[in-house]
C-alpha cells in the first residue's frame, strides 16, 4: 500500500530534492571513468558541476592528477590535486577568460600517452570563454547578453558561441590532439546533444558559420563590427565529425534531466500520487509551457484525463523568456507566474487542485538568489491582498518581485549540479 500523501508542500520539496541527489556527482561516477594512461592524467572542465565532479575524480582516480576547472561563484568545493577557478554566468568575465587560457595551455602540453580528462555541464559555455582571434571579451559579453534576452534556444546560443571561439565547437580537443581525451558530461540541454553541452569543447561540432549567422538573422541580433567581420570570413570553422583528430575522443553521459525526472515520479509514487512525466527536453516560452500544462491540468480536474488525480505533471528541458519588460526573474519563475495569470480565468474547481514548484537545478534561476518558487491555491487571493496583479506582473518580466512579495521563492545556493528546469504541477483536489 502507498504511503499517505504528505502535505503538498512537503512532497514537492521531497521530489525536488530527489531530483537533485539522483544528479548530483557522487560514487557511481567511477564507473565512466577510463583506465589509466601510460603518461599524465590533467583533469579540464567547466560548468556548475565541474568542482565536485573534479572532487568525485579524485577520490575514485588510483593514480596522480593535476589539471584545473572553472566553475561559477559560488559553486566550487574542495579539491586536493585539481585547481578550481570561480567565474561568472551567465555572462563570461575575466576569470573565464583566464581560465580558458590555462586549460588551452595545459591541453596543448600533452603527448599521445598522455590522457585529458574533461567534465563538462551546464554553464560551461560562459565559465570557459576564449575568443576567436580578432574579438575581445567585450564582443563575446556583448553577444552573449544579447542573446539570453532575445528568446533564442540554448542550442542557437551555442551554436554562436562556438563560432566566436578558440576553445569549443571541438577545439579544445584539436589543442589536445594526438592525446586521449575522454568527456564526461552532465547534460543540462534538451536531447542531451554532447555538442551543445557547455558547447562542446571536446566534440565534433555539426554546425557552421552559416549557421550561426541564420541564428543572428532570425533574432536580429545587434553584433559588434568585429564579431561581424569574423562571422562574415567564416575563415577558421569548427572541427567536424568526419574529422580524424576525434579517433581517441569520446563522451560519457554521467547524468541527464530524465534522471532526474525519473527520481522525482518514484517519490510521488511512494506517496500515492500517479506521476506523469510530460518530457525532458520541452523548450519554448516560459509563458506558454504554462499554458499547455494549464490546459493539462484541467482536463485531468474536469474529467480525469489522461489520468485521474492525484497526480504530478513532471518536466524538464530549458524554456525562454523574451525580455520586453523591466523586471527581474528567470525562466523558472516566469513558468510560474505564467501558471498565475492562467489559473485567474479557470473554474474554481482548477483553481483550487493545483500546486506547484518550478526550479532551476544549478539552484540559481536567471541572475537572482534563489532556485525558483511555489505556487499554491491561494497564491492569487494573497496576491490581491497585496495589490499585485500576475498579469502584469508577467507583462513586464517581473516574476522575481511577485514571488518575492508572497515570500514563496526557494532558495537552496549553489547545488554543484545542473540539468536545468525543473517542473512540477501537482494535482489534489
Amino acid at each position: 500500500m502507498p504511503n499517505p500523501v504528505p502535505s503538498p508542500e512537503a512532497l514537492l520539496r521531497a521530489m525536488f530534492d530527489a531530483a537533485l541527489a539522483a544528479i548530483a556527482p557522487g560514487p557511481w561516477m567511477t564507473d565512466l571513468l577510463p583506465a589509466r594512461p601510460k603518461g599524465r592524467t590533467v583533469v579540464v572542465g567547466a560548468g556548475k558541476a565541474a568542482a565536485a565532479m573534479a572532487a568525485t575524480v579524485e577520490q575514485a582516480w588510483d593514480g596522480p592528477l593535476s589539471g584545473l576547472v572553472v566553475t561559477g561563484y559560488g559553486h566550487g568545493c574542495p579539491t586536493r590535486q585539481i585547481e578550481v577557478i570561480e567565474a561568472g554566468h551567465p555572462a563570461p568575465d575575466q576569470a573565464s577568460q583566464h581560465a580558458a587560457r590555462r586549460i588551452l595551455d595545459l591541453a596543448r602540453s600533452l603527448t599521445a600517452d598522455d590522457l585529458l580528462l574533461c567534465l563538462m555541464s551546464g554553464g560551461g559555455s560562459a565559465l570557459m570563454a576564449a575568443p576567436a582571434s580578432g574579438l575581445t571579451l567585450a564582443d563575446k559579453q556583448a553577444v552573449t547578453r544579447d542573446l539570453l534576452r532575445c528568446g533564442a534556444t540554448i542550442n542557437e546560443i551555442n551554436c554562436v558561441r562556438k563560432h566566436l571561439s578558440a576553445i569549443k565547437g571541438g577545439r579544445l580537443a584539436m589543442a589536445a590532439a594526438p592525446a586521449q581525451v575522454v568527456t564526461l558530461m552532465i547534460s543540462d540541454v534538451p536531447g542531451d546533444d554532447p555538442s551543445v553541452i557547455g558547447s562542446g569543447p571536446t566534440v565534433p561540432d555539426p554546425t557552421t558559420f552559416a549557421d550561426a549567422w541564420e541564428v543572428v538573422r532570425k533574432y536580429a541580433v545587434p553584433l559588434p563590427p568585429a564579431v561581424r567581420q569574423h562571422l562574415t570570413e567564416a575563415a577558421e570553422e569548427s572541427p567536424k565529425p568526419s574529422d580524424p583528430l576525434f579517433a581517441r575522443s569520446q563522451a560519457l553521459m554521467a547524468a541527464t534531466p530524465q534522471n532526474a525526472l525519473d527520481a522525482a515520479a518514484e517519490v510521488a509514487r511512494r506517496a500515492g500520487v500517479t506521476p506523469l512525466i510530460l518530457g525532458n527536453a520541452i523548450e519554448g516560452e516560459a509563458r506558454d509551457v504554462a499554458l499547455v500544462h494549464i490546459g493539462m491540468t484541467r482536463q485531468v480536474v474536469l474529467h480525469n484525463q489522461p489520468i485521474a488525480p492525484p497526480c504530478v505533471l513532471l518536466s524538464g528541458g530549458e524554456t525562454t523568456v523574451t525580455v520586453k519588460g523591466n523586471g527581474r526573474g528567470g525562466r523558472n519563475l516566469e513558468f510560474l507566474l505564467g501558471l498565475a495569470a492562467a489559473l485567474k480565468s479557470q473554474p474554481a474547481e482548477v483553481h483550487k487542485a493545483v500546486w506547484a514548484l518550478a526550479a532551476d537545478t544549478d539552484g540559481l534561476d536567471g541572475t537572482e538568489d534563489n532556485a525558483g518558487a511555489l505556487l499554491r491555491p491561494d497564491s492569487l487571493r494573497r496576491a490581491h491582498a497585496l495589490g499585485l496583479s500576475a498579469s502584469a506582473h508577467l507583462a513586464d518580466n517581473n516574476s522575481y518581485g511577485f514571488f518575492r512579495a508572497l515570500d514563496d521563492l526557494i532558495i537552496t545556493g549553489p547545488t554543484r549540479t545542473n540539468v536545468n528546469d525543473f517542473r512540477a504541477v501537482l494535482i489534489i483536489p
